[in-house]
């Protein structure tokens, strides 16, 4: 975006007119005893050579009232200010998020590949917030603490891997420890994602009653529940190589709706990764925040984008006055 910051530099230009016809009109003057010879002199060109002069000098004059002007370039920046919310995303990283009922691209893949996917795009829609990262499975952990450099978050889920955390499943250590992550910071809101595909079978809490220390913080949990129920398959190695094999899986959704709705929450059941990706676009639009939005513009000055060719024009000029157009007395 370009501008002239004193515009009203223009109304100079009211004066080129009346030099231009000074400035041709006026020319030197050599005195003959008699006029026959010139008379018989073939007429030149219509426009005088000196005209070049006069042309050279307007165009100067143009350009410099332009760099009085001031010209400006702006550039356009959003200033984005906004309360934002604490959320805690806790993965199910256990044995049976290997189960390959999933499918991308037409073909079978884990459950955590898929998880990881949509997990990723519902960190980059949230730059306001601060996010950090639980995983768990035998044992819960934080992975990355709250943090609004999202690159690291993103960074820290694609390295996640099956069993990372053991093979069993603590939901109620995964609560407590995304609690004690959240529970002393200041945020208009705290909530915790919990995504698993299965029961509790390990740690020393009980999801339900970590769920009730949650509340007491005003922590509010959103439970997802994924896969198949009931025979799931898996990858498995045979004396025949590896091979598809199915097993029986559990997930415990009364648990997960428990846990929700003692904090005010939610509980999602996800069977492919569509429905994944919608629940975590619908969490996204219930967890909204205000965020405020100031534009400004930066201007830098260009006038010496003018200047410095109307001083080039003036001294070409001078140099043609003085030389191949020099004037006779």
């Amino acid at each position: 975006m370009m501008r002239f910051a004193d515009p009203w530099f223009f109304l100079l230009l009211g004066f080129i007119i009346p030099i231009l016809f000074f400035s041709s009109s006026s020319g030197g003057r050599i005195r003959f005893s008699s006029l026959v010879i010139l008379k018989q002199v073939t007429k030149g060109p219509g426009i005088h050579p000196r005209m070049i002069l006069t042309f050279l000098r307007v165009v100067a004059l143009i350009l410099f009232i332009m760099s009085i002007a001031r010209p400006q370039k702006g550039r356009v920046f959003s200033e984005v200010s906004s309360e934002g919310i604490d959320i805690v995303l806790a993965l199910d990283t256990s044995g049976s998020m290997e189960a390959l009922d999933f499918k991308m691209d037409g073909k079978r893949v884990n459950r955590l590949t898929i998880v990881k996917k949509v997990v990723t795009q519902f960190v980059k829609k949230r730059p306001a917030d601060r996010l950090g990262l639980v995983v768990f499975g035998e044992e819960a952990y934080t992975q990355c603490p709250l943090t609004l450099d999202h690159g690291i978050v993103v960074d820290f889920l694609t390295k996640l891997e099956i069993g990372m955390a053991g093979m069993a499943t603590a939901i109620g250590s995964a609560i407590g420890v995304s609690v004690n992550r959240i529970k002393e910071l200041k945020a208009k809101s705290k909530i915790i994602i919990l995504l698993t595909d299965g029961e509790n079978t390990a740690g020393r809490i009980l999801p339900t009653k970590a769920a009730e220390i949650a509340k007491t913080y005003g922590i509010k949990i959103y439970t997802i529940g994924v896969g198949t129920s009931g025979q799931a398959p898996f990858l498995e190695d045979t004396i025949f190589g590896r091979r598809l094999n199915y097993r029986r899986v559990i997930l415990d959704e009364k648990t997960l709706t428990n846990v929700a709705t003692i904090t005010g929450g939610k509980y999602y059941r996800a069977n492919d990764e569509d429905e994944l990706a919608r629940i975590y676009d619908e969490i996204d639009k219930l967890e909204t925040r205000e965020v405020k939005v100031k534009q400004y513009t930066q201007y830098n000055e260009l006038f010496h984008w003018f200047l410095i060719p109307a001083l080039m024009i003036l001294l070409l000029e001078i140099l043609l006055a003085n030389t191949r157009l020099r004037k006779i007395p």
